[in-house]
């Protein structure tokens, strides 16, 4: 009996993985570089001195049509040397602007707020937004915005983790796993979560849901816009597949930092569809069932097993290598090791309490 159940899970698991590489393949029309429109980059940040820098110099190297580009950079009331290192950089640069946080929007709280105090003063049609940990490749805002045919909402783009050793390896992993079912799920037009670090939508879209002012307050705001703009049931909300709109992130650097990071987005995933709630628990009964499966120990669930490690590293494999990120497969096992022990764990952390730390805040 163990057994079949077993196949079952792992069967769904199968079609749920094949789901997410059909939805990631999905292709979309590009406009000309000389037709792209206005576009503005937000980075809010708070406290990130070690990182500002590394950002800020990527930044300065983007490739964009001239004088359709603004690049607002947010200083949450930081209280190290943040605001200090931007105002040097940004000093001889008249395509940078740094505002200070000191206007609360609505009820809105952290770095929702500072979003909205940048979106209400910037000038360009498209908003592209990205974190302070992350360094853009100089192609990323023309890659990103040449996807906005009249049509489209929102465009976001793929992200990976610098690499050194078998925990930053595994981070990566695990992000490009959990941006290939974003991806596959929004070009399917099922949208389940997204990641703000690199992400862009329509100012006037973003106007006509009413500002995060007017979405309920989430830690994972950029998850709460996209599926505000995916109710109005009216613009397209693509994810494509294009390495040259890549972002590359910082990792975190230890467990409780980890763990900090992905309790916020499960909690920010509450309010996911019920599509949702359908990917996490097969692949919360998939990994059960592996932990189990000791104890029932047969040839049949050795195989099962091993179709499920697979199934992954397929999917893996296929999308580190269009991303040119091959390298991170050597730590797949890592990966696999701690995805089991996060997806079970992860669930019954968010059930027992939902109170999530950030960025030295309480939410």
């Amino acid at each position: 009996m163990f057994e079949l159940i077993f196949a079952i899970v792992i069967g769904l698991y199968f079609i749920q993985s094949l789901i997410f590489i059909i939805g990631i393949q999905k292709t979309f029309p590009k406009i000309d570089t000389n037709k792209l429109p206005s576009a503005s980059v937000i980075v809010a940040c708070r406290n990130e001195e070690n990182y500002i820098l590394r950002c800020l110099s990527a930044l300065n190297e983007l490739e964009y049509p001239e004088g359709k580009l603004e690049i607002i950079i947010v200083d949450d009331n930081s209280t190290d040397r943040t605001g200090v290192i931007i105002d040097e950089f940004i000093a001889d640069k008249p395509l940078f602007r740094k505002i200070i946080t000191k206007k609360e929007i609505g009820k809105l709280k952290g770095k929702t707020n500072a979003l909205a105090n940048a979106v209400e003063i910037a000038n360009g049609e498209i908003i592209l937004t990205t974190d302070a940990d992350c360094a853009v490749s100089k192609n990323w805002a023309k890659t990103i915005v040449s996807y906005y045919q009249k049509d489209v909402a929102v465009v976001n783009g793929f992200t990976s983790q610098e690499t050194k050793d078998y925990f930053t390896g595994m981070q990566n992993l695990d992000f490009l796993y959990l941006l290939t079912v974003s991806s596959g799920t929004i070009n399917l037009k099922k949208p389940l979560s997204c990641m703000g670090n690199n992400m862009s939508y329509r100012k006037s879209v973003y106007t006509e849901v009413g500002g995060y002012e007017s979405i309920p307050f989430s830690v994972t705001e950029d998850f709460n816009l996209l599926m505000a703009i995916h109710e109005l049931k009216k613009y397209k909300i693509i994810y494509p597949f294009d390495n040259e709109g890549m972002v590359v992130s910082k990792p975190c650097k230890s467990i409780v930092e980890l763990y900090n990071q992905k309790k916020r987005w499960a909690v920010g995933g509450l309010k996911a569809p019920l599509v949702g709630f359908v990917v996490v628990g097969t692949g919360f009964l998939t990994h059960t069932m592996i932990l189990l499966s000791p104890f029932f120990f047969s040839s049949s669930a050795f195989i099962l097993i091993f179709f499920k490690l697979l199934i992954d590293f397929q999917l893996l494999y296929f999308v580190t290598k269009k991303l040119r990120n091959e390298k991170s497969m050597k730590y797949f096992f890592q990966f696999q090791l701690y995805y089991l022990l996060y997806v079970i764990m992860l669930p019954i952390s968010v059930l027992l309490s939902q109170k999530v730390v950030w960025k030295g805040r309480e939410y």
